[in-house]
């Protein structure tokens, strides 16, 4: 099936932390020769996302916009934050500028983490505006953890790009999202032995049709 081709600005979030958004970001940042903005980074050590989707795609400085919020912990933003004496507000993000043609903006953990006592992160992608590639595992219990972040998604009226699905291949999995979840699947990200410009670029080639 040939896919429509992604639009210029999309969020990357995942049904969980360290689902694979990050290397999925970094394959779409590098197969598109797009700009990747992490607006809210939770931990600093060993280093940042983007830090490391810079390492990992090769690409030099300017496809990489500073982070909204660097938190030294990692733990959900909204801890983060008490922890370093800041407060997250809705009203700071504003999509940066970028003569990209395509920008890559990174979510932390799910939909539902939250940013401060009353915001999460689906309502930081409501108020950017931007539609959505949610990155889910292949493995068992993938179904449910992703039919409930479509219907989160579909709750707040934010349009849905697909699904990428992350690990080994799983096709009763795979199968199983698409129909119930009533979804693309854009690709599967099967694990790579290691994630570096090249081996990025070939599972680009390989799952992609845009």
């Amino acid at each position: 099936m040939t896919l429509p081709s992604l639009p210029e600005r999309f969020f990357v979030t995942g049904t969980d932390t360290n689902v694979g958004k990050t290397v999925v970001s970094a394959l779409f940042t590098l197969g598109l020769n797009a700009a990747y903005w992490k607006p809210v980074q939770s931990g600093l050590e060993p280093c940042s996302d983007t830090d490391y989707v810079r390492q990992v795609t090769g690409l030099d400085a300017s496809h990489f916009l500073p982070e909204r919020y660097r938190l030294t912990q990692p733990l959900s933003p909204h801890a983060a934050a008490a922890i370093d004496g800041v407060r997250i507000d809705l009203a700071d993000f504003t999509l940066p500028d970028t003569d990209k043609a395509h920008l890559i903006v990174e979510g932390a953990g799910g939909l539902m983490v939250p940013l401060n006592e009353r915001d999460l992160i689906i309502d930081l992608i409501k108020a950017l505006d931007l539609p959505v590639c949610l990155v889910t595992r292949s493995t068992l219990g993938t179904i449910n953890h992703t039919l409930l972040s479509l219907a989160q998604l579909r709750r707040a009226n934010i349009p849905i790009l697909g699904v990428m699905i992350n690990g080994e291949k799983n096709p009763s999995n795979r199968d199983a999202i698409a129909h119930f979840g009533q979804v693309p699947i854009l690709g599967e990200l099967e694990p790579l032995p290691e994630v570096n410009p090249h081996t990025l670029r070939v599972a680009f080639q390989q799952i992609t049709q845009f």
